[in-house]
C-alpha cells in the first residue's frame, strides 16, 4: 500500500506500476469534496517518493466522479474575490502537482465524469473512456466555469472552437462525440476499460509512447496566432452571448478568460482561470442557480424516501388519447414502462400516437434518438377502445378533458376495471382531488399526477394528496414520476394546487394592468427582459384563453377575496372572439407556421382593439409599475401556500415555479425573489400598490417577518 485515505488508496501493481482508486466513503457515488482534494494531495506526495513507472487512475463507483461537492464548496464563495482566488489556487497546486508526477498517468473513465471529475481526467496524460460512460463540464449551469484547469487543459487538448463549445453549452457527452473532438484517446466497451488502460500504462511505461510531449502540449500556449485568436474568440462571445441573453453571464466570461490565457503557459493561464472564476462566483446568477441545484437535490432526496413505500409499477394506463394523454404515453414508453393508451374512439387514438411520434421524430432530427430507440418506445404504446387489459394495470392516469362531471364519469368507470390495489390518478390542473375521489369506492387509491404540457419538456409533476389519499399511493405515483425522468413534488388538495393556485394571482395582475392602459406587447416584452421565458399574454396563448377562463373560474371560487374579477377582463373578451391563442391560430398574437413548419407569432392589430374595449384607465406606468404589479402576486400566494401548509418547503415551493412555468431561474423562485428584495423592503412595495385589493396584502406571517428580519431560506 502506497497511500491509505478514507476517499483516496494508491496500490502497487506488477512492473513499478500503481493504481489510485477513487471510492468515497459511506457516498454511493464520487466527488470532490474537501477531504478527497487533501487526499489528492497527499497522495500525490507519497507517489512522488515511491519511484513508480506509471499509475492507473479508476473509480470503485459506478461512475468515475460526478463534479465537485457544492455543498462544501459553497462555502468558498462566501468569501471576497481574492479569498476565493487563494483557494482555487491552492486547489490548483495539487491537481498540477498530480499532472507533473515524473511518470505516466492514464485514467479509466467507467461512467458519468463531470465538472471536477473531468478536470481530473484532463490532469492525466491519457484517457481511455467507457462507451457507457459521459463526460463534460457543466459548470456554466450553476451560473461559474471550470476553475480546477478547465479552461486552460481542455482548451490546449481539443482547441479553442471545440473547448468554447463543450465549455459554454455545459453539456455532456457520450463516448463517440468525446473521442471525436479528442477530449479522450479510445472508447472501449465498458467491461474491458480498466484491463484496456492497464494494457496502456504498459506501453507508456515502457517507452513505446511519449507521454512527455503529449503533456508539454497540454501546458503551453494555446497554439493560436494573434489572428486567428482573435476571429475564435470575438466571433464565439457575439454569439454565445445571444443564445445565453444578459442573465448568464457565465458562458460569455468563460470565453473571455480562455482569451485572455491564450498566450500564457499553464501557471499563469490557471491564475487568470482562478481570477474570472472567483467573480462569476460572487455574482446573484451563481448563488440563486447553486441554491436551485441544491434545491433540486433535496426535493431528489425527498423524492426517494417517498418511493421507499412504492408498489411497483411495470405496466402504466392512460386515459384519454390527446395532446396530453399522448405526451404522457409518450413520456413513460420512453423511460422504459409499457402503456395502454386508451380513448372512446379510433380518431382520439390517432391524435395520441400522432403527438408521440411528432415527440420521437423531434428526438430523431436532434440525434438524440436513433430509429431503433423509435420502434422501442413505439411498441410500449398500446392504443385500445376498450379496458380489456386494465386487470393488469399498476397505475392508471386520466387525462381527459377539464370538466368535473367528465372526469367523474370516466374515473367512476375506470375503478371497476382496475385491481385492487392499483392507483388511479387524474391529470387535473384545477379540480379538486376530494371532490374527485367522491365518486370512487377505493379513494385511497387515488390522488392527483399533474403533468405540464408539453410534457415531454416540462419536468415537474405534481402528485396531490386527497383526504383519504393513502402514503402508498403517493409513494408509488412519486415513484412513477421519476421512473419517467420526472421531478414530483407533493403537494395538499387546493384549487390549482400548487403551480395554477400561485400562477392566476400573475394573470390577476395582468388582467389588472390592461385594465389600466398598459400595452400587452410592451408588458411581453418587459418581462422578458426580466427573465421570463415568455410574457403574460403569450403564455396565455400557449396554455389557451378557453383554459385559462376555466381555470379563473374555478381559483375565483376557491380564493373570491383575491381572486374573484368584479371587472370584464381582456381574457374573457380573447374568449368571446373564440381567441383561444396557438390552439386556433388567433389570441393576443396571430399563430401560423414557417418554412421550417414552426409555430411563429406575429402582432395582431385586431387584438389590440379587443383589449381596448375593456380598458377602464390609462395610467402612467413605469417598467418598475409593470413587474411589480405582476410579481408580487405571484409571490404572494406563494408565501401563503407555504402557510397553508400546501407545500412542505420554501424549496419545494420555488423548483415547482421553475420546472412548471419558467421562474427566470438565474432568480432563484419566488421565495428566493423575495429574500433578495429583503421581506421588509417587500412588504414595503405591497403597501405602495394596496389600493389594488387583496391580490397585493401581505400576510400577518410574513409582516412579522419583515419585522424580524427573517428570510425564507437560511443566509
Amino acid at each position: 500500500m502506497i497511500y491509505q485515505g478514507k476517499n483516496i488508496t494508491v496500490t502497487s501493481l506488477a512492473g513499478d506500476l500503481a493504481e489510485l482508486v477513487f471510492d468515497l466513503a459511506g457516498e454511493s457515488v464520487n466527488k470532490f469534496d474537501q477531504l478527497t482534494l487533501a487526499e489528492l494531495g497527499a497522495a500525490t506526495e507519497h507517489m512522488r517518493a515511491a519511484k513508480l513507472k506509471g499509475l492507473l487512475v479508476t473509480s470503485a463507483k459506478q461512475s468515475f466522479i460526478v463534479g465537485a461537492d457544492i455543498n462544501e464548496f459553497q462555502q468558498w464563495f462566501e468569501q471576497d474575490e481574492a479569498g476565493i482566488i487563494v483557494d482555487v489556487l491552492k486547489a490548483n497546486a495539487i491537481f498540477s502537482a498530480f499532472e507533473d508526477l515524473p511518470f505516466p498517468t492514464v485514467v479509466a473513465i467507467n461512467g458519468i465524469c463531470l465538472g471536477g471529475g473531468m478536470e481530473m481526467a484532463l490532469a492525466c496524460d491519457y484517457r481511455l473512456m467507457s462507451t457507457q460512460a459521459k463526460v463534460g463540464l457543466p459548470e456554466v449551469k450553476l451560473g461559474l466555469f471550470p476553475g480546477f484547469g478547465g479552461t486552460v487543459r481542455l482548451s490546449r487538448l481539443i482547441g479553442a472552437d471545440n473547448a468554447i463549445e463543450w465549455i459554454a453549452s455545459g453539456a455532456e457527452k457520450n463516448a463517440a462525440a468525446a473521442l471525436s473532438d479528442g477530449a479522450v484517446d479510445a472508447v472501449i466497451e465498458h467491461e474491458q476499460v480498466k484491463a484496456e488502460a492497464l494494457v496502456l500504462l504498459h506501453r507508456v511505461a515502457s517507452g513505446e509512447l511519449d507521454y512527455l510531449q503529449r503533456r508539454q502540449a497540454k501546458q503551453g500556449k494555446l497554439q493560436l496566432n494573434p489572428i486567428e485568436s482573435m476571429m475564435v474568440f470575438e466571433t464565439a462571445k457575439g454569439f454565445v452571448a445571444a443564445k445565453a441573453g444578459k442573465h448568464y453571464p457565465a458562458p460569455v466570461e468563460a470565453i473571455k478568460t480562455m482569451q485572455k490565457h491564450a498566450g500564457f503557459e499553464r501557471d499563469k493561464a490557471l491564475a487568470i482561470e482562478a481570477k474570472g472564476f472567483a467573480k462569476m462566483a460572487k455574482t446573484a446568477v451563481a448563488k440563486n442557480l447553486i441554491g436551485l441545484f441544491l434545491n433540486d437535490q433535496k426535493i431528489k432526496k425527498i423524492a426517494k424516501q417517498h418511493a421507499k413505500a412504492a408498489r411497483d409499477v411495470k405496466q402504466a394506463a392512460v386515459l384519454g388519447a390527446g395532446i396530453m394523454g399522448g405526451g404522457i404515453a409518450y413520456q413513460s414508453a420512453y423511460k422504459g414502462t409499457s402503456i395502454l393508451m386508451k380513448d372512446i374512439n379510433e380518431a382520439g387514438l390517432q391524435l395520441g400516437l400522432d403527438e408521440a411520434t411528432n415527440i420521437l421524430l423531434a428526438a430523431v432530427e436532434r440525434k438524440r434518438l436513433d430509429v431503433r430507440g423509435v420502434a422501442q418506445t413505439l411498441t410500449r404504446i398500446r392504443p385500445t377502445l376498450s379496458y380489456g387489459d386494465f386487470n393488469q394495470v399498476d397505475v392508471c392516469v386520466e387525462a381527459v378533458v377539464e370538466n368535473v362531471r367528465v372526469k367523474k364519469t370516466v374515473l367512476a368507470e375506470a375503478e371497476t376495471h382496475l385491481r385492487p390495489g392499483a392507483v388511479l390518478a387524474s391529470n387535473t390542473s384545477t379540480i379538486s382531488i376530494t371532490e374527485l375521489a367522491s365518486v370512487l369506492t377505493r379513494p385511497e387509491d387515488f390522488c392527483g399526477m399533474h403533468f405540464f404540457n408539453p410534457v415531454n419538456r416540462m419536468p415537474l409533476v405534481e402528485v396531490i394528496r386527497g383526504e383519504k389519499t393513502s402514503e402508498e399511493t403517493i409513494a408509488t405515483v412519486v415513484a412513477y414520476a421519476q421512473k419517467m425522468g420526472k421531478t414530483p413534488i407533493v403537494v395538499n388538495d387546493c384549487p390549482g394546487f400548487l403551480v395554477n393556485r400561485i400562477l392566476f394571482p400573475y394573470f390577476g395582475g395582468f388582467a389588472g394592468l390592461l385594465r389600466d392602459g398598459a400595452d400587452f406587447e410592451r408588458v411581453d416584452k418587459l418581462m422578458e427582459r426580466f427573465g421570463w421565458p415568455m410574457g403574460p399574454a403569450y403564455l396565455m396563448d400557449v396554455v389557451g384563453i378557453d383554459t385559462g377562463v376555466h381555470a379563473q373560474a374555478v381559483m375565483a371560487e376557491g380564493f373570491p377575496d383575491r381572486m374573484q374579477q368584479d371587472y370584464r377582463t381582456a381574457m374573457d373578451v380573447m374568449f368571446d372572439a373564440e381567441r383561444y391563442g396557438q390552439k386556433n391560430g388567433s389570441g393576443f398574437y396571430q399563430y401560423a407556421l414557417d418554412k421550417k413548419g414552426k409555430l411563429k407569432k406575429t402582432s395582431d392589430p385586431s387584438a389590440h382593439e379587443l383589449v381596448a374595449t375593456v380598458r377602464l384607465d390609462q395610467r402612467e406606468l413605469s417598467d418598475d409599475d409593470i413587474i411589480h404589479r405582476l410579481m408580487l402576486p405571484m409571490c404572494l400566494e406563494t408565501i401563503r401556500c407555504l402557510e397553508d401548509g400546501i407545500v412542505a418547503s420554501a424549496a419545494e415551493a420555488d423548483l415547482g415555479l421553475i420546472y412548471g412555468v419558467g421562474f427566470p431561474p438565474f432568480r432563484g423562485g419566488a421565495l428566493k425573489y423575495v429574500d433578495d428584495l429583503g421581506a421588509a423592503a417587500f412588504v414595503a412595495l405591497c403597501d405602495r400598490y394596496q389600493e389594488l385589493g387583496k391580490l397585493y396584502e401581505p400576510t400577518q406571517k410574513l409582516r412579522d417577518m419583515a419585522a424580524n428580519n427573517q428570510t425564507f431560506y437560511t443566509q
